[in-house]
């Protein structure tokens, strides 16, 4: 069983193929928190290893004489509020009499098969075969607020993961102001906090240090979980590294203002609470109403990063990833963004497209620019027609005549946005966000559509709907480039402004699922200007997303690198573009940038036309490279075997196949040196008694020796100079 109960003790104990995690309700209905760690054995009771003191200016509970027991020292499952714990608190709630205190105790547990589900959130799935349901209730008998704690015990994944149902069972209004989704205490150990922080064109840059005795924060105020901090975090014992050592990491299924904050008590215990932002939300419950907090998935290694992201690699695709297109092979895809911008006619695009058929590309997509008025950022958003007499034709044509080269058809839209320049917005200015009696800020001059209001979502799906109904449409790039301001909803009462932002995420969320649902045979791309909303909640809906505006390789390294700590490669978009490249600068040879670009769904972002012969041979072969390494990206392990984040003579990293037949070693220098260092690396998790043949030599080796004494390469000279490595079992 993955989840034990003992009813005489209160003790829970959740099992999964390599972890333990540990809870107990004491006799006075207080929920603890004993342990997250390596697998214990069936009878083990961790009880013993709590410690009790009386630490002075922490008090106790009503009816408890012992100064030695404080909610404020005591390791908790999920805490109440402004009863004695003054760490990190989970609620924050405000009674119908003003006071903002919630006790919660222990009520009771059931525990049932398969995977529970949260409605109108993303979330994990998993049958009865996969995982076990924990549901845990938690009351506050004088504000009748009831918390129910969910558990889904995913045991061959090594992955928990945690959510929150709160229902108002009194007679008035309970209101939320805080309402988090997961609290993880950890009671002993000293922990190192890896995070991935950014901005536009440099996301999810890995930085680590250690917790110190205060309150850290992550998070997002932008309405989408940002460019700026990832809402997943790691939690590293000082000395683990790749290969070794004790981690967790805590990844919010969500997408929009989040927080995860973290704190080491003055008993030396580590808190890690994340949920929802408590920044300006609010969310009142009528009697009998609930709210439900987003899903977290934490996952523990005491084997290193490595396999800590392996997991969570896995579980992504398996568990929360729920496209058709998952497993597929994805097409090579050229977009014209780079190579056009909104300069554009149906006979150029043709032209371009014709030449990328040629070289073996196999989807074409056309990106901002097609619709409405739409010359410039300045206007169009939100009429979502064909600009015909830009184009040149209308949009059948133009798709028969991509068709006819024998190439798929794709196409970019941005349908959260309006511009105050277009047709909506003349029709329906009270549809976007803005204050009333404030002109509104704006972001690449355009608004934001208030999806809580549900005529908007019908509006979208309407317009969206038709769109891939009316037309042979594969692939759609959804777009999100600004963040929300001016939060405020017309549909709303004053009091409950603070809903507005969620409310924003869940009428997303409904209209992705009507429309990923009634198109299951297109392949939806996510994107936020970028990578300003990689997260868990969009990979539900869209199986990959945008890394990064940035297409420099180089630059590419680190934001993939650091994108690979919690997810996929499969789910990463990266795309070969002009060298020099439109945002650094930088000149890079073509198959560094194609290199860089296969260690994600691949594609061009450039007109073909251009390239010389030679070139143009290099992407018929790169493309052929691409397929072939597709089993890898959507069914193998991605290794990281240097430190991007640090590097400075080369970076490496590893794809291996599930069967560990075949390895694809891929380097870039950085810094080619004269006179210079050995470039050894050692390749990882190969079959230790098999032999390998390395295309790079011809040599053939143990995976032993392979992975023990390593591969040394000839030196590498020039201007970024890279290469890639494959190992093939021989039989």
């Amino acid at each position: 069983m993955s989840i034990q109960f003992a009813p005489d003790t209160g003790l829970l104990t959740l099992h999964t193929a390599h972890t333990s995690y540990q809870m107990w309700a004491d006799s006075i209905g207080v929920l603890h928190h004993l342990y997250y760690g390596p697998s214990l054995g069936a009878g083990d009771d961790l009880r013993g290893t709590e410690f009790y003191s009386d630490c002075g200016f922490s008090p106790q509970p009503a009816g408890v004489e012992d100064r030695r027991y404080s909610l404020d020292t005591i390791n908790q499952e999920y805490t109440g509020c402004g009863v004695g714990d003054y760490r990190i608190a989970c609620l924050s709630l405000q009674n119908p009499d003003g006071s903002r205190t919630a006790d919660l105790r222990f009520a009771g547990v059931e525990i049932l098969p398969g995977k529970y589900a949260l409605p109108g959130l993303p979330a994990s799935f998993g049958s009865e075969d996969d995982c076990q349901t924990l549901r845990i209730t938690l009351k506050d008998s004088v504000s009748r607020l009831t918390v129910t704690l969910l558990y889904g015990v995913f045991e061959a994944a090594d992955v928990i993961t945690r959510a929150v149902l709160f229902r108002n069972d009194a007679d008035g209004p309970l209101t939320l102001n805080k309402a988090a989704s997961a609290c993880l205490d950890l009671p002993f150990g000293s922990w190192d906090l890896i995070h991935f922080q950014g901005r536009h064109c440099m996301e999810r840059q890995k930085e680590r240090m250690p917790l110190p005795r205060a309150v850290t924060t992550l998070r997002s105020a932008r309405g989408a979980s940002s460019h700026h901090h990832n809402p997943f975090a790691i939690l590293a014992a000082p000395d683990a590294g790749e290969e070794a050592g004790e981690c967790l990491g805590a990844m919010l299924v969500y997408s929009g203002n989040f927080k995860i904050e973290c704190e080491v008590s003055q008993m030396g215990s580590t808190r890690l609470v994340a949920g929802i932002s408590d920044e300006n939300f609010s969310w009142t419950l009528a009697p009998g109403e609930s709210f439900t907090a987003p899903e977290v998935l934490f996952s523990y290694s005491a084997t290193g990063l490595g396999d800590l992201s392996h997991q969570y690699h896995r579980f992504l695709q398996e568990h929360v990833i729920r496209s058709r297109w998952k497993d597929r092979p994805r097409p090579v895809l050229l977009n014209n963004w780079e190579a056009t911008y909104m300069d554009f006619d149906a006979e150029r695009l043709y032209r371009i497209a014709r030449q990328a058929r040629e070289l073996g590309v196999e989807l074409f997509v056309l990106d901002d620019g097609w619709f409405g008025h739409r010359v410039d950022d300045k206007g169009g958003l939100g009429d979502w027609q064909i600009n015909e007499v830009k184009l040149g034709c209308t949009l059948p044509e133009l798709i028969h005549r991509i068709h006819a080269l024998g190439m798929l058809f794709g196409l970019w839209v941005e349908p959260e946005m309006v511009s105050a320049d277009s047709d909506l917005y003349a029709v329906h200015p009270d549809w976007a966000f803005a204050v009333p009696g404030r002109a509104p800020t704006t972001g690449r001059s355009q608004l934001v559509l208030d999806l809580g209001r549900p005529e908007v979502v019908d509006h979208l799906y309407q317009v969206m709907s038709h769109l891939l109904r009316d037309n042979d449409i594969s692939y759609i790039k959804w777009d999100m480039n600004r963040n929300l301001t001016d939060v405020f909803s017309r549909a709303l009462p004053a009091s409950r402004q603070g809903e507005a932002a969620h409310r924003y995420l869940l009428g997303l969320y409904a209209l992705l699922d009507r429309l990923t649902t009634e198109f299951p045979d297109v392949l939806f791309e996510g994107c936020a200007g970028g990578g300003g909303r990689f997260d868990a909640g969009m990979l539900y809906y869209f199986p990959q997303s945008w890394c990064s505006d940035d297409t420099d390789p180089i630059h590419r390294l680190k934001i993939q690198y650091g994108t690979s700590f919690g997810y996929p490669p499969a789910a990463m978009g990266s795309h070969v573009s002009a060298s020099p490249n439109h945002q650094s600068g930088r000149s890079t040879p073509l198959a560094t940038r194609a290199i860089v670009a296969m260690s994600g769904t691949f594609g061009y972002e450039l007109d073909l036309q251009t390239l010389s012969d030679e070139e143009k041979e290099q992407v018929r072969s790169q493309i052929h490279t691409y397929r072939s390494l597709q089993p890898l990206l959507l069914q193998g392990r991605y290794d990281r075997l240097t430190d991007a984040a640090t590097d400075r003579y080369f970076t490496a990293w590893q794809l291996t196949a599930a069967d560990q037949s075949t390895a694809v070693i891929n380097l870039v220098v950085l810094d080619p040196q004269a006179n210079p260092w050995p470039i050894h690396i050692r390749p990882r998790h190969l079959d230790p008694k098999a032999c390998y043949r390395d295309s790079l030599t011809g040599r053939v080796c143990s995976g032993a020796a392979l992975c023990h004494a390593g591969l040394t390469l000839p030196a590498l000279m020039g201007t970024y100079p890279a290469v890639q490595i494959t190992l093939e079992r021989t039989e």
